[in-house]
């Protein structure tokens, strides 16, 4: 990775530059627009454009959870993710995509069932898998992908 990173504002959707050596040592820069955390757990997505911006705008891998609220399995792992996001957040972008809120990006990337993760780097799919796992699990897969 390189010393500077590029990362989406959860709060304005401003791209901020991070120095990497002060993230890996604890570091929790806000945003130079609107002050808000730039790294504080899972992400939701609020629409197509806002996926889009983060994919393409962010220089860190982006695991996204497809999910929606009808779904189970969905709830279950949400915590799950969460709490595999607290443990990867400056190292891993971690993002939820709601599925019947996003429903271009979901038909765009032939979401069929939920959960489903999907893992990006430089704006491009890298990997996928579907169905609930575990914090443990989901860090491991991330870990066997290049993610983490």
């Amino acid at each position: 990775m390189q010393a500077g990173i590029h990362v989406v504002c959860p709060g304005c959707g401003g791209v901020n530059r991070a120095d990497e050596e002060k993230l890996q040592r604890g570091g929790r820069p806000d945003c130079g627009a609107c002050g808000a955390p730039l790294f504080a757990g899972p992400i939701e997505m609020r629409d197509d454009a806002d996926f889009d911006r983060h994919i393409s705008r962010t220089t860190l891998p982006a695991l996204v959870d497809f999910w929606a609220d009808w779904c189970g399995p969905c709830k279950m792992m949400a915590p799950q993710f969460a709490a595999a996001a607290g443990t990867l957040q400056t190292r891993v972008r971690f993002l939820k995509a709601d599925t019947e809120k996003l429903r271009e990006t979901a038909t765009r990337f032939a979401i069929r069932s939920i959960p489903t993760l999907v893992l990006f780097r430089d704006g491009r799919e890298i990997a996928r898998q579907a169905g609930a796992m575990d914090a443990k699990s989901i860090l491991r897969w991330a870990a066997d992908h290049g993610a983490a």
